[in-house]
């Protein structure tokens, strides 16, 4: 039988917007639910396949129920497709596949007072053919990065919901009622939340809170790193059907993540509750907080990365660029037996920037943005 989907097209729509200068220009909206044709890079796409061609035992009709409109599963994933078009928050944006009815790609906007804020977390998730007898199958974009006990290097992401973590039967699927909404929600509020070392069972249970709290500012300082690391590595390598979002995402929030790079760096606001206007959400801003000295030398190498990589997307970085200009300042920090130095001038050599030579030329380096 014929796919037949619902009245849900991809729509390209855009809407003006008047610029400094007071020229009017056209840009895309994104929506945050649509539909698109290109799957090609989604993580389960011959994964599913092969699920559907193996020799296991299957029941009668479920080797088309993605493409039989009659089937429990194709019933269902429309509902979920309509659910998602309403309901979704602000803060994540999904994508389904007219093609593969089976598949969709969310991302998820770090939220703030956490140590993920500002960042993009993307999670490819496809429908078993059995749908909604199982919970569907998700998979994180962690480009080998460990940032969340519930969110592996090798993409498997943990969580009660799923049914790949223990749990009550009241935080189990449930297949008259758990939805991939609620799957996502989950995963912005469970997952990416405030303290994610808590998420680590046995972590906070001993007494000692003190130590807890030490260990848990620690583990968000390397969320945090990994976060910005997993920014440059989708700067790179944008997922299919988000490459706009991506580059405009970033392009909007690079001056605000490197502010809060500077802040955390100085120890004037602890990693995760950096707020726009400087201010701290969860803690004291009359004295500044205690940032270990690892934090500061994995950031001291990372942030001329970020800063190059911003502007390689397009990104206003005025304030930032006219720091280079300044004396350098060159820092040896130590962590755990070794040595690491904080040379802040490696900032112009990354952009193409030195001082002039003796022949008075100066020495600018074109890199081609």
């Amino acid at each position: 039988m014929a796919l037949a989907l619902p009245s849900l097209e991809p729509r390209q729509q855009q809407q003006q917007q008047t610029t400094a200068r007071g020229e009017i220009q056209e840009i895309d909206i994104f929506h945050r639910f649509d539909v698109v044709s290109d799957s090609s890079d989604h993580h389960y796409l011959d994964i599913i396949k092969k699920e559907n061609n193996s020799g296991s035992k299957k029941t009668k009709g479920e080797g088309d129920s993605f493409s039989n409109i009659s089937s429990g599963a194709y019933k269902k994933i429309m509902q979920e497709w309509k659910i998602l078009e309403k309901h979704l928050p602000d803060s994540i944006y999904v994508r389904v596949y007219e093609n593969r009815i089976d598949l969709l790609r969310a991302v998820i906007i770090g939220a703030a007072g956490t140590p993920y804020h500002d960042g993009l977390y993307f999670f490819d998730i496809a429908f078993p053919p059995d749908f909604p007898a199982r919970p569907p199958l998700v998979y994180y974009r962690s480009f080998g990065l460990r940032i969340n006990p519930n969110l592996y290097a090798n993409g498997r992401v943990c969580l009660s919901l799923l049914n790949t973590w223990p749990g009550k039967k009241r935080e189990k699927w449930n297949s008259s009622e758990s939805t991939v909404l609620q799957v996502l929600v989950s995963l912005q509020a469970l997952v990416l939340n405030e303290k994610p070392y808590y998420n680590e069972p046995g972590n906070g249970v001993l007494p000692g809170r003190a130590i807890w709290e030490k260990k848990s500012n620690a583990y968000s300082e390397n969320v945090f790193f990994l976060s910005c690391k997993t920014m440059l590595f989708l700067l790179r390598t944008p997922p299919t059907n988000f490459e706009g979002f991506v580059t405009g995402h970033f392009r909007e929030k690079a001056g605000v993540i490197l502010s809060a790079c500077n802040a955390y760096i100085k120890g004037e606001v602890r990693v995760g509750f950096y707020r726009n206007d400087g201010s701290c959400s969860s803690c004291k801003s009359s004295s500044h907080v205690h940032v270990s000295e690892k934090f500061k030398g994995l950031m001291g190498q990372l942030y001329p990365q970020l800063v190059s990589g911003f502007k390689r997307n397009g990104a206003s970085l005025g304030d930032f660029l006219e720091q280079l200009k300044q004396p350098v300042e060159k820092k040896t920090l130590s962590f755990k037996g070794k040595t690491v130095r904080m040379v802040f001038g490696k900032l112009k050599k990354v952009l193409g920037l030195k001082k002039k030579d003796n022949s008075g030329k100066s020495g600018v380096k074109s890199n081609g943005s």
